[in-house]
This record gives C-alpha cells, sequence and structure tokens, in this order.
C-alpha cells in the first residue's frame, strides 16, 4: 500500500527554519518530522512505498532520503508550481490510478492513530472513494467560565469539545474512483470533499487519541516536550 506525504507547502509561520528546507524537514528533537511519520506509515498502517509530493526546495528531500529509507522505497511527485493538495495528490497518484487503497497524510501531522483499523474500515465499506480522519477540536485559548453574576468560577487551558470535529489531515483514498474527482489544481478540502459529501461518499474515522500539527513555532516547541515527557 502506498501513502502520500503532502509536502508542497511554503512553511511560512516556521520561517526561519524553512527558508532553506521544506517543512517535512523540520526536525523535531533532532530528527525530521517526515522520519516519525514514514515509521507511523509503515509500523500502524503497513504501507510499503512513500511518494512526496513536493515542490518547494524538494531537493533537499531527496538529498536526505534519496530513493528509500528504513527499506521503504521513496519517490517524488514534483509540482513545478503549487497544486493545492487535490492537484497534488492527482499528480502523486499518476501511475498508481488502480491501486484501490492509498493513504495521504498532511506533512505536518503526528498521531498515533492506528491506521491499520481507519483502512480495514474503509475497506470494509464496500468501495466508498474517501475517509477522513476528524479529531475533537481543541482551543488554542484557554476558556473563562463565569456564573450567571458574572463571577469567574474557573479557568480551562486550551479546552477540547469533543462534540466538534476537525479534519484531522489523514485520508484512505480509493484511487480509481477519487481520481476523476480530484481538480488539476486547487485543494481537496475545497475542490473534492464537498462533492463527495453531496453524494453521500465521504466517510469519516472518528479519533480521540493522540494528534499534532506544526503550523508554528509555538506547535513545535509544544510537541517537543510532549514527546520528551515521561510517559
Amino acid at each position: 500500500m502506498r501513502a502520500i506525504i503532502l509536502s508542497g507547502g511554503l512553511g511560512m509561520r516556521l520561517r526561519p527554519l524553512t527558508d532553506d528546507k521544506p517543512k517535512v524537514l523540520i526536525p523535531v528533537n533532532g530528527r525530521p518530522i517526515s522520519e516519525y511519520q514514514i515509521e507511523w506509515l509503515v509500523k500502524e498502517g503497513g504501507v510499503d512505498a512513500v511518494t512526496f509530493a513536493c515542490g518547494y526546495k524538494w531537493e533537499r528531500l531527496k538529498e536526505h532520503f534519496g530513493k528509500s529509507f528504513g527499506g521503504v522505497p521513496v519517490d517524488y511527485s514534483v509540482e513545478s508550481e503549487p497544486l493545492g493538495t487535490g492537484g497534488g495528490i492527482k499528480r502523486a497518484l499518476e501511475g498508481h490510478e488502480s491501486q484501490e487503497t492509498v493513504v495521504v497524510t498532511n506533512g505536518d501531522i503526528m498521531t498515533d492513530l492506528p491506521l491499520k483499523r481507519m483502512v480495514e474500515e474503509f475497506q470494509s465499506a464496500g468501495g466508498m472513494p474517501a475517509s477522513m480522519l476528524v479529531v475533537p477540536y481543541r482551543s488554542r485559548f484557554g476558556v473563562v467560565k463565569i456564573d450567571k453574576l458574572k463571577m469567574v468560577r474557573d479557568f480551562d487551558e486550551k479546552p477540547a469539545f469533543p462534540d466538534v470535529w476537525i479534519n484531522g489531515g489523514v485520508y484512505v483514498l480509493n484511487g480509481p474512483k477519487l481520481a476523476k474527482s480530484l481538480p488539476e489544481k486547487g485543494d481537496i478540502e475545497r475542490e473534492t470533499f464537498p462533492k463527495l459529501v453531496t453524494h453521500g461518499e465521504l466517510m469519516s474515522y472518528p479519533y480521540y487519541g493522540e494528534w499534532n500539527f506544526v503550523d508554528s513555532m509555538k506547535d513545535l516547541m509544544e510537541l517537543e516536550a510532549s514527546l520528551k515527557a515521561p510517559a
């Protein structure tokens, strides 16, 4: 089973770390985030080949990984101009459209999601085009709780809202069924998924476990601290 790691973003919020390399090479406790991702894809999902959908500073990716990592074949779908997530996936699927199960992950996600379970649930659904990981929304701000008299009664630092879900940035796709719905240029979240929803063809996989994304220096520091913390 092939995995596509979306790696085409400029990583503007992580400058200067991304001045000379793509976001997926940003070190997390001394190792590129993409190394963690590949190990997770193999261990938790049984992935046996990886494609980076890349563009910005992609040569650095090839210098780092070459043709394989940890025995897993690695190749590169290079965009001469930004194609968005949907266009990037479409190009990365070229030559692999017949694969009925493909895993896609954003390049800034770290999670302990049991990916095999998500894949198995998708496959047992009988030919759906796509499944999306969804995780509980967690506020980036602390919440102040007040009573009817407007007195402050409690504080909740970055609370989670278990009944409000967000896109977790990990997808399981059916290549033949989805390829025709992908744009040449544009985002899968805006161009493809709304169309699938209209036809009742987009599954979700809710997950309450560990999930992090690295979109800023603050995110990076918090992730590094959590990985160093004793279990």
